[in-house]
């Protein structure tokens, strides 16, 4: 059944049916042709022989008729058997005739077709059984009669008939040789057509193999070309494609990783939907924003296919409209700006495209304007106000007695010293962060450095009710700083935990040092900080919350400053807060 679905098989069964189709109609009509001509050659060999016998005959009819009668039995071979009738009363029989089978008078006279040579003179030829019995089958002859004219006699004949055995065993030897040959010529057809087959399919076959080969992606893959015809020819044509499919298939691959490349170096992101808002394509900025969603909604399967409902919104307004759409989203505190715009094919919209912007930095920048405008305003208004009142007071002679106008050039020497401290801060602020700083650097012994700065607040921490306290592991410990700038940096840290700390809180410093360099961490057990706050609290000007200042309140600068020190050094500072639970600040420096 395989043989039979292949082209090989279905070549060969078509040439073997059509050659054996042809054999057997050449057979058929080979057969017939030789049994009619067997037929025809017996009955005119007969007749030659009936004739021969009666010339004989005539020839020798004043002779001595036994002389005649005995030259025309030599003429007859063994399986031909002859009736001379001169007269009625005057009958011959061959010698080879036997009772059973013997072509008697009485038979040619009652046969109307027999009986016509002794009536009319006329040559019969007739095809009959001898007499048979009744109830059998005779065996047929084949009968010629030729009249016999003797001087002297009626019309005689010679009768001459011949088993039609004899033809048909001729027949048979003929048939037996035609069936050989057609059988001989069926294998040797069958031999031939599968080997013109095989030959012809070959190409085919390898072709088939070869276009396997490509469908699995190997485009190198070339059919050999083994001949000029029109297989020659699809093979050539074969080649020309696949190396047309590796050219289409370079080109479509090189496409795809520029387009790859590009969706991945971009800084927004990119979801691209199918017209039922299937995501179809997404890039690292696009998936970052589905997990910020995923999380925010409980759900962190990376296989999950949600869509945010903001963006789905979007999206059937952009394909419903043909129109670009936009909307903002905050996952998790940040933001971002969605742009969605139909995608076409040819007239038809297939989907849509929408580009994430994270907007976070620039709402940061904004929201630091903001407070850098507000801050900015409330620490110089201030001061300005109070030196504006008191000087006004004094040059009106409201303040009566020496002391109160002292009192008054205090309180207008304290403001202008707090506006000349807020500028230096903002130009030290300004050389930092130009890069314009000279550290000297020299090694100092931890324990006591860090004993000597608390000292310092030891005062402040007793008018407060705030235990102070610090610890340095290892107890001997060197390193290499600038020793006055992280003394700002500590007197800032230190000074914002006392501040927030309500009573009976603590303060507490840590520094630690090994062979990496030193991390020193001020932990206090204060309001904190909103966790909104955090990521602004090291800009310059931003406050977390006035309001839970106590006593003197700061620039708003301190941080910042602290931030740019920490970074002179190669270091890095950074806090952690739980709102109530008090706030912790570290930075490292490292070990040159």
């Amino acid at each position: 059944m395989i043989l039979l679905r292949s082209v090989v098989g279905k070549l060969w069964f078509t040439i073997l049916l059509l050659v054996s189709f042809v054999l057997f109609i050449l057979t058929v009509m080979l057969l017939e042709f030789f049994e009619n001509y067997s037929m025809k050659e017996t009955r005119d060999n007969l007749t030659h022989t009936a004739e021969k016998i009666a010339y004989v005959l005539e020839q020798h009819e004043h002779e001595d008729t036994s002389l005649g009668i005995e030259i025309s039995f030599e003429i007859l071979d063994n399986s031909t058997r002859a009736v001379i009738v001169k007269s009625p009363t005057e009958v011959y029989y061959s010698p080879n005739s036997n009772d059973q089978e013997t072509l008697k008078l009485t038979d040619i006279y009652n046969d109307p077709d027999l009986s016509i040579v002794l009536r009319k003179g006329e040559t019969v030829e007739k095809v009959s059984n001898l007499s048979p019995r009744t109830g059998q089958e005779g065996v047929n002859y084949s009968i010629i009669g030729v009249p016999l004219k003797i001087t002297g006699h009626d019309n005689g004949a010679v009768f001459i008939y011949q088993s039609i055995e004899v033809v048909q065993k001729t027949t048979r030897s003929a048939t037996k040789f035609i069936l050989l040959v057609a059988g001989v010529a069926i294998v040797l057809t069958t031999i031939f057509a599968f080997f013109l087959s095989t030959r012809i399919t070959a190409p085919l076959r390898k072709m088939r193999e070869a276009a396997f080969e490509v469908a699995r992606g190997k485009f190198d893959t070339k059919v050999p070309i083994l001949t000029t015809d029109e297989i020659g020819e699809l093979a050539t044509a074969f080649n020309q494609m696949g190396r047309q499919l590796k050219f289409n298939m370079n080109a479509l691959n090189q496409e795809k990783e520029q387009l790859a490349s590009i969706l991945s170096s971009m800084a927004d992101g990119v979801i691209t939907f199918n017209r039922d808002g299937t995501i179809l394509i997404t890039n690292p900025p696009a998936d970052r924003f589905l997990q910020y969603w995923y999380y925010e909604n409980g759900n962190q399967s990376v296989k999950s296919e949600e869509i945010p409902s903001k963006v789905m919104e979007l999206f059937k307004l952009a394909v419903d409209t043909e129109k670009e759409q936009v909307g903002e989203l905050s996952l998790l505190g940040r933001h971002w700006v969605i742009l969605v715009s139909p995608l076409y094919s040819s007239k038809f919209i297939r989907g849509a495209v929408a580009v994430l912007r994270d907007m976070t930095e620039e709402r940061k920048l904004d929201k630091l304007r903001k407070d850098f405008i507000a801050n900015v305003s409330h620490e110089l208004r201030t001061p300005i106000s109070m030196l504006q009142g008191y000087s006004e007071a004094i040059i009106d002679d409201i303040a009566g007695t020496d002391e109160e106008k002292k009192e008054m050039a205090k309180v207008i020497y304290d403001e202008s010293l707090r506006m000349g401290r807020l500028v230096n801060e903002l130009l030290d602020l300004s050389r930092l962060e130009a890069g314009h700083i000279h550290l000297n650097v020299d090694e100092v012994n931890l324990p006591s450095y860090i004993s000597r700065i608390i000292r310092k607040f030891q005062g402040m921490a007793k008018d407060n009710e705030v235990y102070l306290s610090a610890e340095t592991n290892p107890s001997e410990y060197r390193i290499s700083l600038d020793a006055d700038r992280i003394e700002q940096v500590l007197t800032n840290l230190i000074d914002n935990a006392m501040r927030h700390t309500p009573k009976d809180g603590t303060v507490k410093v840590v520094a630690t040092g090994d062979e990496k360099g030193l991390l020193v961490q001020v932990a206090d057990s204060g309001s904190g900080i909103p966790e909104e706050d955090l990521p602004f609290i090291f800009e310059r000007f931003y406050k977390a919350d006035k309001a839970r200042t106590r006593g003197r309140a700061g620039t708003g600068l301190g941080l910042a400053i602290a931030k740019n020190i920490i970074e002179a050094h190669k270091g890095h500072i950074s806090a952690q807060s739980k709102e109530g639970q008090g706030t912790t600040f570290s930075f490292f420096i490292p070990r040159k």
